[in-house]
């Protein structure tokens, strides 16, 4: 018979909770947190280690003996949680009864895979992940080539952006580096480079973005540093027709990304 762990003090789920809570710890053990069957398997699907899994029988519904509802490796470890031990480490509400502990796997710039006309999107210095997250969504529904996260504020395995990315950034090429890095990168492959600001700039809609574009992306605080400003190729803005001078990042990098399918479907159309 299998056994279940029914205290919160016990070794296993103290490391747990610390991977969930602590970007050091992440770190220092080169794993972090993912919850729930949707996230683990887009985790697995883009080609991630599962180190440990924890289960709960009684939210999944699962007698001793039976195979758990997602696709693991031979050999992955499974530890199977009380209810209320699994209510203690479970980071979100209505989760399905499964957390993993996941092998970090870093990308780097050269790691990234790209298309013959590549759509890219750069973030400079975001610093919320459940915006991070959302724009993993959204470049993932447009089909861009990766997102490049510059001199990031937030880990890329915070649990906040995987809830909010539900799993994107497993299935979404994803790397940080600094700025200067990217810029060179761009430029070294021909990738136009388009800041979103509102001084000096078109509007977006007349900006062509059939080539290979990188939609660059700065906070809603400060935007852009002076270096994306000066490297970039067109400055673009979307109109802003109310009182309010921005929109949500996540939001305007949704509207950018689906003006460059729009006008990318209407060139193969023609």
């Amino acid at each position: 018979m299998t056994e279940i762990i029914t205290s919160a003090q016990n070794q296993k789920v103290k490391k747990l909770l610390a991977l969930q809570q602590k970007s050091s710890e992440r770190r220092k053990e080169g794993l972090f947190v993912v919850e729930g069957l949707r996230e683990l398997q887009h985790c697995i699907e883009g080609g991630f280690d599962v180190d440990t899994v924890f289960y709960c029988p009684a939210i999944l519904g699962i007698e001793d003996g039976e195979a758990l509802p997602v696709a693991l490796a031979e050999g992955t470890r499974c530890v199977a949680l009380a209810e209320g031990v699994y209510d203690r480490v479970a980071y979100r509400g209505g989760t399905e009864g499964i957390i993993a502990e996941v092998k970090v796997k870093e990308r780097t710039l050269n790691d990234l895979s790209l298309s013959e006309n590549p759509l890219i999107v750069v973030l400079e210095s975001v610093e919320k992940p459940g915006n991070l997250g959302a724009i993993l969504r959204s470049a993932d529904a447009a089909g861009a080539d990766a997102v490049i996260v510059c001199d990031p504020l937030t880990d890329l395995f915070n649990p906040n952006l995987i809830r909010a990315s539900i799993g994107g950034v497993f299935g979404v090429q994803t790397v940080a580096c600094s700025s200067e890095d990217c810029i060179g990168f761009l430029k070294s492959r021909g990738i136009q480079i388009l800041t979103a600001q509102l001084q000096d700039s078109h509007l977006y809609y007349n900006t062509d973005m059939r080539r290979g574009t990188a939609i660059v992306m700065g906070t809603e605080s400060t935007g852009l540093t002076d270096a994306w400003r000066n490297a970039a190729d067109a400055h673009i803005r979307i109109p802003m027709l109310g009182q309010l001078d921005s929109l949500n990042v996540s939001v305007s990098t949704a509207i950018l990304l689906f003006e460059a399918v729009r006008q990318r479907v209407k060139m193969i159309n023609e």
